[in-house]
């Protein structure tokens, strides 16, 4: 017998296209560790004869914002008002990333300037809409007093004033153990839902969150649990759900799509939505923009699930680091729907 309950995707399905307009009037805070992804595009026609390496002949280059940076993107291009604090080097990159975000619309009023370290830059190589190689110039040291006291200070300020806060951290210095206990702290004083992509070094600083949504490979890694079927996986969601007392996990399972684990034993298995799979770049980024934006719009943990899952199935879609534009979400829940009355 299956742990997981079935989803009435129907039902739920109807639900998210009430749910969406919703957005717009929803105010998220974004904290966690900027980047910046380069990609550089060509073409292979020859292996090199120095090594075994095919050689890229470039035709052109572009930026966007990557990790924290991209999630404000997601949010943004959801119709959602987004806040953003993290930190870039008073670099040439940090320049760019700073531009990228303006150009988007996104305010940078908390992208903090750090001089003793490079912006965080991951360069994709891409040859024939396949990637050949990513290159990544970071700094991971934890960020300095001088600068958590900037990025505490604007966080204070914007939680009173937004619905939710996401915290992205990818390990690279900015999400500490005194910052989040401040951030969870006020967040829960102020009756705010927070969510988290863990780094799984990290998890003991996340406790009482909302949820956290980590891939398969982050959960057996912290639990020390071969996930090898559906029970193994609601074993391992169950110790960390016990061990940081949150709401919820959310499991990000690739190409067999999602499960929901709630406080209290429900567990909900949500199968992919994507039709063809070219770039995962970014996926994890609008599966919690997604669900954030969904839970903060008043949605049910299974709902705001199916909103993450539509609109990962969106940006798989699509070459490079990607966002889910609000009327790409209401078609692929359409189509979704329709697929679902069929069977």
């Amino acid at each position: 017998m299956t742990p997981f309950l079935a989803c009435d995707r129907i039902k739920d399905m109807n639900k998210l296209l009430k749910i969406l307009p919703k957005f717009k009037k929803i105010r998220i805070l974004v904290v966690g560790d900027l980047i910046l992804d380069e990609f550089i595009w060509g073409s292979v026609e020859r292996i090199s004869p120095e090594a075994p390496v095919p050689v890229v002949r470039v035709k052109s280059q572009s930026f966007m914002p990557g990790g924290a940076s991209n999630v404000a993107n997601n949010i943004k291009a959801l119709g959602a008002t987004v806040f953003m604090v993290g930190v870039a080097g008073a670099d040439s990159y940090g320049d760019i990333l700073k531009h990228q975000l303006q150009d988007r619309g996104i305010n940078t009023d908390g992208l903090i300037t750090d001089g003793c370290r490079q912006t965080t830059l991951k360069t994709r190589v891409i040859a024939h809409n396949q990637q050949v190689v990513r290159i990544d110039k970071e700094d991971s040291h934890h960020i300095n007093s001088r600068i958590l006291k900037k990025i505490s200070s604007y966080i204070l300020k914007k939680i009173p004033k937004v619905d939710a806060v996401i915290i992205e951290d990818y390990g690279k210095g900015v999400i500490t153990p005194q910052l989040l206990s401040s951030i969870l702290k006020e967040a829960k004083k102020q009756n705010k839902i927070v969510t988290i992509d863990p780094k799984e070094q990290h998890l003991s600083y996340y406790k009482k969150a909302t949820c956290i949504t980590p891939n398969k490979y982050e959960l057996e890694k912290v639990t020390h649990v071969k996930i090898e079927d559906a029970t193994s996986l609601k074993k391992a969601a169950n110790i960390i759900l016990k061990k940081l007392e949150l709401d919820s996990i959310l499991v990000t399972l690739g190409e067999d799509g999602m499960c929901l684990f709630e406080k209290g034993g429900k567990a909900t298995k949500i199968p992919t939505m994507a039709q063809e799979v070219y770039d995962v770049s970014g996926a994890g980024d609008t599966v919690i923009s997604a669900f954030t934006l969904a839970l903060a719009s008043k949605a049910n943990m299974k709902q705001a699930a199916l909103m993450s899952n539509c609109a990962a199935g969106v940006v798989v879609g699509k070459v490079g680091v990607a966002v889910c534009l609000v009327d790409e979400l209401r078609k692929k829940i359409i189509a979704q729907n329709k697929k679902e009355v069929k069977k």
